[in-house]
């Protein structure tokens, strides 16, 4: 090396492959989730972390918004990094159909949604008619419903939604995941 000193700072190295790697694993986490549970809005909060194990996986839920924490263990004395996700309730209207995705707990304890009959299907395409206005909170499934006299024009709807269908609409559900949900009629 004729007296020359090598530069031995690290550009990239194990940390920096670690780091990477973390990055992409939240990601992929946020695009599951939004994807999956059709959370509406997410907003990440994220600082370095020296290592992508031991994580700890919580879940929290307020009146207004839904919290996911992943966080991992400080390895060495180094800080630990985090990556928090909040999804905030929306409430659309689409086509007669509302939906409330990501509804706060206390509003389905106050209506008593847990304790509403319970009603599932299997992937499926099926006509139905509302002859009373239903309310209901789906567990688990994704649907599309096409109201009749829309064309194509479709709601989709899934896991985590709170749905309220009005009195008299005809529509086809077509069912891609199959459901299962608590469900009311007035």
């Amino acid at each position: 090396m004729n007296g020359q000193r090598k530069n031995t700072k690290n550009h990239g190295g194990k940390n920096s492959i670690k780091h990477q790697y973390f990055k992409e694993e939240c990601f992929s986490l946020v695009q599951n989730l939004l994807s999956i549970s059709q959370i509406p809005m997410a907003i990440l909060y994220t600082s370095m972390i020296p290592t992508v194990q031991a994580r700890n996986f919580t879940h929290s839920k307020s009146s207004s918004s839904s919290f996911l924490s992943i966080s991992s263990k400080p390895n060495s004395g180094r800080s630990s990094r985090s990556l928090r996700i909040r999804a905030e309730t929306m409430e659309i209207e689409k086509l007669g159909i509302k939906v409330e995705r990501n509804p706060p707990e206390s509003k389905l304890a106050e209506l008593g949604v847990r304790n509403w009959p319970k009603w599932g299907c299997p992937p499926s395409k099926f006509p139905w008619t509302y002859t009373a206005k239903e309310k209901c909170y789906l567990l688990e499934g994704k649907v599309k419903v096409y109201p009749q006299g829309h064309g194509n024009e479709y709601v989709e709807i899934g896991a985590g939604d709170f749905v309220e269908f009005p009195k008299g609409m005809n529509c086809t559900w077509d069912v891609s995941v199959a459901v299962d949900k608590h469900y009311m009629f007035e």
